[in-house]
């Protein structure tokens, strides 16, 4: 297994087959992608997100997307805004390579926080982000502007 990184820093993309590879996977996590997979994540890389995919012999594992935010509270921060292992992969050391990778790209860019969010009831999700070493620092809240 490898990680990928399928777009560039400024979410460029380089890997445009492994993008459209990823679509089974990132569904299971995003089932509410519009159909046009790749359109919808050209928009997202447009204001400054980047992907990363866990591979091995051209199938996808899993995926990342992220970017780096400068903050008032937690200064230059890696934001993870979706990781996500094919579910036929879990306990597999998918999921923890990405952070892996992750906490590279933070070192890298020199970041101060590593985030992301996970839903309330992905609790297996969280048992994991635990075992590595993540903790819950503050509640996050938000409401739906778009019905």
């Amino acid at each position: 297994m490898r990680i990928v990184p399928v777009t560039d820093a400024q979410g460029a993309i380089t890997e445009p087959q492994l993008i459209a590879a990823a679509e089974e996977v990132h569904r299971q996590l995003r089932p509410q992608l519009p159909q046009d997979y790749v359109g919808r994540l050209k928009e997202v890389f447009a204001s400054g997100a980047e992907m990363a995919v866990a591979e091995k012999d051209g199938r996808v594992l899993g995926i990342t997307v992220f970017r780096v935010m400068e903050k008032t509270f937690t200064g230059r921060e890696l934001y993870c805004d979706d990781l996500v292992s094919d579910e036929r992969e879990r306990s597999s050391g998918v999921g923890k390579a990405l952070l892996d990778y992750l906490k590279g790209v933070a070192e890298q860019r020199g970041c101060d926080n590593f985030a992301l969010s996970s839903g309330c009831q992905r609790t297996a999700a969280h048992r994991f982000y635990f075992r590595e070493g993540l903790v819950i620092g503050a509640f996050s809240f938000s409401r739906k502007v778009k019905p």
